[in-house]
């Protein structure tokens, strides 16, 4: 990650923002066949990160995408995983930006989030499932339970295998045009309310918290 000042985000609470709002991430595991990379849900454990003011986060992974990983073997040795969450993100085109402006590029918020993982019993899989699928379907209407069959549910989740992530360090970046002028970052901001909302958002956001 480009290590910028101007963009930083260092405070922890941005970046469980960060995660709460984007709650899909890219799993990369160092392993005997190299880099292997898998993408899956993952949510803050927030009691945890709660009670002990670190960055705790959960997710799982499918058969056999586990032994790919080495998860087993990464926990026993203490070998860092690197997950990576990315919020809304989009191109800035140099036509926004005066004559002598030329170079366009991309805004985007980021995060590189380290740790070991911890593989999670029988019992606290199924209990993650559960939360994972009720956290998601209460926002549906008739949404769906695994309890509604537990049995089956169960039966189901003996193809996953939970992980539990304490982050020991993070890098993240909110590249929103800070390092420009007013009136540019003002013109990149209407620009991109009208095909990107949710980045145009994040950038009024910047600018209130910078004011």
């Amino acid at each position: 990650m480009r290590r910028n000042p101007a963009f930083r985000m260092t405070d922890p609470e941005e970046v469980k923002r960060l995660i709460r709002r984007n709650p899909w991430a890219t799993f990369v595991s160092q392993t005997a066949r190299g880099l292997i990379a898998s993408h899956y849900p993952v949510l803050l454990d927030e009691q945890a990160t709660a009670e002990h003011g670190d960055i705790v986060i959960i997710s799982h992974f499918g058969r056999p995408d586990e032994r790919y990983h080495e998860l087993e073997q990464a926990a026993a040795e203490g070998r860092e995983m690197l997950v990576i969450v990315q919020g809304p993100h989009d191109y800035v085109s140099s036509s926004w930006y005066p004559p002598e402006m030329l170079a366009p590029t991309w805004n985007h918020l980021s995060a590189h989030l380290h740790g070991v993982a911890e593989i999670l019993d029988e019992e606290q899989n199924f209990a993650w499932l559960s939360r994972l699928t009720d956290h998601f379907e209460q926002h549906y209407p008739g949404g769906r339970s695994l309890m509604e069959n537990e049995a089956a549910a169960r039966e189901l989740a003996a193809g996953a295998v939970s992980i539990r992530i304490r982050v020991t360090r993070f890098e993240a970046l909110a590249k929103l045009s800070q390092n420009k002028p007013d009136e540019v970052r003002e013109s990149v901001r209407h620009h991109l309310a009208e095909q990107h909302p949710g980045l145009a958002a994040e950038m009024d956001r910047v600018r209130l918290e910078g004011a």
